[in-house]
């Protein structure tokens, strides 16, 4: 297992993408926390990240390579693309999905939804260059505390990424889910209306 740092993925760039587009598994800093993350198109690896998180049901969300990523592969209605328009952020965006082989089947677990990102933060131009969707969800074993620095890094996990891009301790929280099919948003475990937040939350 490597650790990386930012300018030593730049570097290795070519090499390294072409271990994700092949199946490889890595930890990765955000605008929010650190997430785990694959080719999201290797139904293999997605597989291997839900076997490591111990999270076999629950849908993943991905990082976008671009918001024109968004538009051809999910429904984009009018109220979607107000919130397009905020991205990059530490939002998660659920839409419906319209290209069904946008991602591998047990991304989402077969469902007609995708939680869609593109974070505030340098990761999104690599995933831009990928030209391919990435996993994302928490670097933590389902129901213990999300990963802020590599003190805190789960040992399961560890043993079974093949490497890491470290960014030193990170300060924020969850992404914001906002459920753009349902019409909520969710934040802390707190599900409210949308038209509630809008002028108080953002």
């Amino acid at each position: 297992m490597e650790i990386l740092i930012k300018t030593e993925l730049q570097m290795q760039f070519r090499e390294i993408a072409e271990q994700i587009r092949n199946g490889a598994i890595f930890i990765y800093p955000t605008d929010t926390i650190y997430g785990i993350g694959c080719n999201a198109l290797n139904e293999k690896a997605v597989d291997k990240i839900r076997q490591l998180k111990d999270r076999q049901t629950n849908p993943f969300s991905i990082i976008a390579p671009s918001k024109e990523w968004i538009t051809e592969n999910c429904l984009v209605n009018k109220e979607a693309k107000e919130w397009l328009n905020k991205l990059p952020g530490p939002y998660t965006l659920i839409l419906k999905l319209k290209n069904k082989n946008a991602v591998a089947k047990n991304v989402n677990q077969g469902e007609e939804t995708i939680g869609v990102r593109i974070p505030a933060h340098w990761i999104s131009g690599v995933v831009q260059e990928l030209c391919f969707p990435i996993v994302t969800t928490s670097a933590n074993r389902s129901g213990k505390p999300f990963m802020t620095s590599l003190e805190d890094l789960d040992e399961t996990i560890e043993d079974g990424v093949d490497f890491i891009i470290d960014e030193g301790e990170k300060k924020g929280r969850p992404s914001k889910i906002v459920n753009l099919v349902e019409g909520k948003i969710k934040e802390s475990k707190v599900l409210v209306e949308i038209d509630d937040l809008q002028t108080n939350m953002l």
